[in-house]
Order: structure tokens, then sequence, then C-alpha cells
């Protein structure tokens, strides 16, 4: 997870992350707003191999971080209303 010093927390953001989140109203949207961010900090730094595999480590800890307390915690709430399939 990447822990940002609060003090560059609000200029990272610029206020618009909830904004552009709110307008996301479907999978493919988000997505597009995602590659966008991507591709914007691929021109900022420049196609190389380190660019590259920031990125993606950045979008792979992202897709960690959100299962880990987001996905998991739903999924074992979802097995104590349910019940479980595994013995």
């Amino acid at each position: 997870m990447p822990y940002i010093d609060q003090k560059r927390r609000a200029p990272l953001l610029l206020s618009t992350v909830d904004t552009v989140g709110l307008k996301c109203e479907t999978a493919g949207e988000l997505n597009f707003v995602l590659t966008s961010i991507c591709l914007a900090a691929l021109r900022r730094h420049g196609k190389s191999y380190a660019t590259l595999n920031s990125i993606r480590g950045a979008l792979h800890d992202v897709h960690d971080e959100f299962y880990r307390r987001v996905v998991a915690p739903y999924e074992d709430q979802m097995i104590e209303e349910n019940g479980d399939v595994y013995p």
C-alpha cells in the first residue's frame, strides 16, 4: 500500500479523484480513467523498462491491496451470511 505523507496527498490528488470516481458509471469507464493516468505517467517519464515495470507494478499492487482490504472482507461476510462452499 502506498503510504504517502499526508502533506503530499492533496497535491497529488488535486481533489479530482472523488469527482472522477463518481462519474465512472461502468467498469469500462473506470478502466479508461485508470489507463489514461498510466499513459500520462508514461508520457512524463518516457518509455523504458524501468518506467513500464513501475507502472505495471503499481497496478499490480493496487490490485492486491484492493483485494486484501475490500474484496476479501466482503467474501468473508458473504460466507458468514450464506455459508461456505468449502468443507
